[in-house]
């Protein structure tokens, strides 16, 4: 009876969420979106997976922007039922699609996260002034009680204020600011003309303040480069929605990290990696969701992380990959930290096994790459390819030709499978297939040609750091003589 009525309670729960979204449709489209402010709406396809992924965090996120002030309102457009005219009066092609009505007309495309917290801190920035104003003891405590970073300007008109009001314009996207308008906020909080950034109080600790003050110039760019230097911390909580934000060399504490559940156990091991990474200020530290970043870990070769104990990873300034393989301990991570400080690890590469080479091209693997691209002496067109890329099989055999056409010049064909194996950084690979043109002893170039045989023949002919045997340099095979 008792798990039964947990059941109905939790399902409840979950109606009330979800009926924090609004459902729009043609008919009532226009007058809804009117009726409000601010308005993010999502318009979606109830068989798209991508929209099936945001549907939660959307659902937590309307919970939370409801009660903002002023209220942001989360609202769904079917585009297969009665929303398709909406959807194609927006030009909607691709879902989810989510645009911003302010006023009921369309403001813009939303650009922002895709996960709850990171659509609240977006929406957030849409409506009001860039820096709320402190009118009471009462609202500045409820500002800062807030879980995020709060960056706040105590004080009367200055110099000081006028370039931290034009910051908070700037970044109000991505951080929260306020400032005070009432001497007696100043008082209670002991600040006078001065900028100050608070860390929410799930991230106090011992090891670094939990506040800190802007003493530089009154300047934008002194300004934002304090609060980028202190936003996240010493050992910041790295979501999807931050990971940009935390740059190599960096170290990152993977574990079930749950500051909502669990905050007392998310602390706990936290405040061990703090304890070690207070001595070690030429890396960046990160804690982050196991589960939030389970690519990641692939990544670094880890397929199952329990999570009851962090795992470290880290990446250095070249962005070559460590792994801790030690159980986590506060010894180990000060072990691991100082022999990747001093070059004593070897980088972890993802890569097949190097293969036997028995067709037209050349099979690249991570651990067989320097060999066969970067330090031969051949010239070589290489192909980053995905197993399952429709454009990448329907142009094998044509690659396949090629290989056999240029297997009696000093150029090399080659193809890597890039989601089985580690692409070096020179090489930004962003979707499939993609080429790349790398003369001997030189730096590859992206191959934009045709994907015909005679466009890469032409290519390479005139490419070539020494003329082909069977082609001049504008692509015309050479006369065999008899």
């Amino acid at each position: 009876m008792t798990r039964l009525l947990l059941l109905l309670l939790g399902l409840a729960a979950a109606a009330v969420v979800a009926d924090d979204v609004m459902q729009f449709n043609d008919g009532d489209f226009d007058g809804k979106t009117a009726s409000h402010d601010t308005v993010l709406v999502m318009f979606y396809a109830p068989w798209c997976g991508h929209c099936k992924r945001l549907k939660p965090e959307f659902e937590k996120a309307a919970s939370i922007l409801k009660n903002n002030d002023p209220p942001v309102i989360l609202a769904k457009v079917d585009c297969t039922e009665d929303g398709k005219d909406s959807c194609s009066r927006f030009g909607v092609s691709g879902y989810p699609t989510l645009k911003i009505f302010k006023g009921g007309d369309l403001s813009s495309d939303y650009n922002g996260p895709r996960e709850a917290n990171g659509i609240v801190k977006y929406m957030r920035s849409q409506v009001g002034p860039a820096s709320k104003e402190l009118t009471s003891v009462e609202v500045a405590e409820a500002f800062l009680a807030a879980p995020e970073v709060s960056v706040v300007y105590f004080g009367e008109d200055s110099k000081l204020k006028d370039a931290f009001i034009q910051v908070a314009d700037k970044l109000r996207e991505t951080v929260r600011f306020a400032h005070s308008v009432k001497a007696e906020v100043d008082e209670k909080y002991g600040y006078k003309n001065v900028i100050v950034l608070f860390r929410p109080k799930q991230l106090h600790n011992k090891f670094e303040p939990s506040s800190v003050s802007y003493e530089g110039a009154e300047e934008k760019t002194a300004i934002q480069a304090f609060i980028k230097k202190n936003y996240h911390g010493l050992v910041g909580h790295r979501t999807q929605d931050t990971a940009s934000e935390f740059v190599p060399p960096l170290v990152v504490a993977y574990f079930n990290v749950d500051y909502v559940k669990n905050p007392k156990g998310t602390n706990y091991w936290r405040n061990r990696v703090l304890k070690v990474a207070k001595n070690f200020e030429d890396f960046s530290f990160g804690i982050s969701n196991k589960d939030d970043f389970q690519h990641e870990l692939n990544e670094f070769g880890i397929d199952f992380a329990a999570g009851d104990k962090p795992v470290i990873c880290a990446r250095n300034a070249k962005s070559q990959k460590f792994v801790m393989k030690d159980e986590f301990t506060m010894e180990n991570l000060e072990t691991f930290l100082n022999q990747l400080s001093n070059g004593e690890l070897e980088p972890y590469l993802k890569s097949e096994a190097i293969p036997t080479q028995d067709g037209p091209v050349t099979v690249a693997v991570g651990k067989n790459f320097d060999d066969v691209v970067t330090n031969t002496d051949k010239d070589v067109l290489i192909e980053f390819y995905a197993p399952w890329c429709g454009h990448c099989k329907k142009l094998a055999p044509t690659y396949d030709e090629l290989g056999e056409k240029m297997k009696d010049e000093n150029v090399a064909i080659v193809k890597m499978d890039a989601t089985a194996n580690d692409v070096p950084e020179a090489f930004n690979v962003r979707g499939f297939p993609t080429i790349f043109w790398k003369p001997a002893g030189g730096s590859p170039v992206a191959y934009n040609g045709g994907r015909e045989l005679d466009d890469f023949v032409k290519y390479i002919a005139k490419e070539a750091t020494t003329e082909l045997k069977g082609w001049d340099r504008k692509g015309k095979a050479k006369k065999t003589e008899l």
